[in-house]
């Protein structure tokens, strides 16, 4: 369904992974990969988002490196620059907003574990043009949002075994409630870090990673 795509950022040329829904046009959301890279998993995902409806790309934040090393993922994660990946982030999300299959006026943004802190980021970092943000798991301790910045809602996933994480996640929660901030908090009892992610049969959960699913579409569908 998806190919790879080329967009420009920051008089860089950015490449990334696109598709489009089979009805012609859909709202605009930017997928943020995990430390592993843009994988197949997340691929998959961007063809997921097409087949609900929307315009979907994943930016290729390491420049055609991935892995399925922790170690080698650790070391792809450190040597981010974080401000280059969220200027392609935002190069994404406006690639997506000129395609004629596009029906939206914001994107929405959505990232798992690195890619979640990437998405909170970024909703902070461009508000202008993101429309609503999902952070699964997020947590890079490289990654600093100005938080009085952020204007689209934002919805925050966690699982309950992810203890470090999630714990920082209600923290967050609560300092976004207390700024009045549109923001709200899942967290899913018995589901590890990755639950979400199904090409990882040892931490995925499918109970927690459907209803996690239906509330990202109804999030995008409401806001985009």
């Amino acid at each position: 369904m998806g190919q790879r795509v080329q967009f420009q950022s920051n008089g860089h040329t950015c490449q990334g992974y696109f598709a489009a829904p089979e009805s012609g046009q859909g709202p605009a959301v930017v997928v943020i990969q995990e430390w592993w890279g843009l994988v197949e998993h997340i691929e998959d995902l961007v063809n997921r988002f097409a087949a609900a409806g929307f315009v979907a790309i994943a930016p290729d934040l390491y420049h055609g490196e991935t892995t399925k090393s922790p170690d080698t993922a650790t070391k792809l994660l450190m040597e981010l620059d974080v401000d280059r990946a969220v200027k392609e982030i935002a190069g994404a999300g406006a690639y997506l907003l000129q395609r004629p299959e596009c029906s939206s006026t914001k994107y929405g943004v959505v990232g798992f574990c690195m890619g979640g802190a990437l998405a909170q980021y970024a909703a902070t970092n461009d508000a202008q043009n993101v429309g609503a943000a999902v952070s699964f798991y997020g947590g890079f301790k490289k990654v600093t949002p100005k938080w009085e910045d952020l204007q689209a809602p934002i919805l925050l996933i966690y699982g309950e075994n992810d203890k470090d994480i999630t714990e920082g996640g209600r923290k967050l929660h609560a300092q976004l409630q207390e700024l009045g901030k549109e923001a709200e908090i899942v967290v899913y009892p018995n589901a590890d870090h990755a639950f979400f992610n199904d090409a990882r049969p040892e931490v995925y959960n499918s109970e927690a990673a459907q209803d996690a699913w239906n509330r990202t579409l109804e999030l995008f569908r409401r806001n985009l």
